[in-house]
């Protein structure tokens, strides 16, 4: 186990969300799962929390209730190496989810995910290709590039 990893709230589908997203992720894995005893506010059986690694990543999805949830302030950003593995993670994860802008988009456990091509800093560090990437909801890794060698 790493030193460090985030805990995600779920609203008691902790498991569910861990199963999607380890079908996402070609690199994913589950570590471990707490089943409650019948200690704390979870019924005997039921997932505490389950652990998971998507592409080297530790999360910890907690069964915590619908006291919280989720917003863009805190997203997931995917590096891309191409057009084709853009929209791969943009087709899983926006099923049941929302667009957003500018490559980011909303699943459908309300978890924000940022899917960007791998040189997105290099791109948008062209006036051109940031004002491309502004107006775009899916990343267009062409368009993009194109706007970039017009800087």
């Amino acid at each position: 186990m790493k030193k460090l990893a985030p805990v995600l709230w779920f609203n008691d589908n902790a498991e569910e969300a861990a199963e999607f997203y380890l079908g996402v992720f070609p690199h994913a894995h589950k570590l471990e799962e707490l089943r409650s005893k019948g200690v704390g506010p979870w019924p005997v059986g039921k997932i505490a929390t389950i652990t998971i690694e998507l592409e080297g990543q530790e999360m910890v999805f907690l069964n915590g209730g619908s006291s919280q949830q989720f917003n863009p302030a805190i997203s997931f950003f995917v590096r891309c190496d191409s057009q084709e593995e853009i929209d791969s993670y943009w087709d899983k994860l926006i099923e049941g989810g929302k667009p957003m802008a500018c490559g980011w988009l909303t699943d459908r456990f309300g978890l924000c995910w940022q899917i960007v091509p791998r040189n997105i800093s290099d791109l948008i560090n062209h006036p051109k290709a940031m004002e491309a990437m502004m107006g775009m909801i899916k990343m267009d890794l062409s368009a993009l590039e194109a706007a970039a060698r017009e800087s």
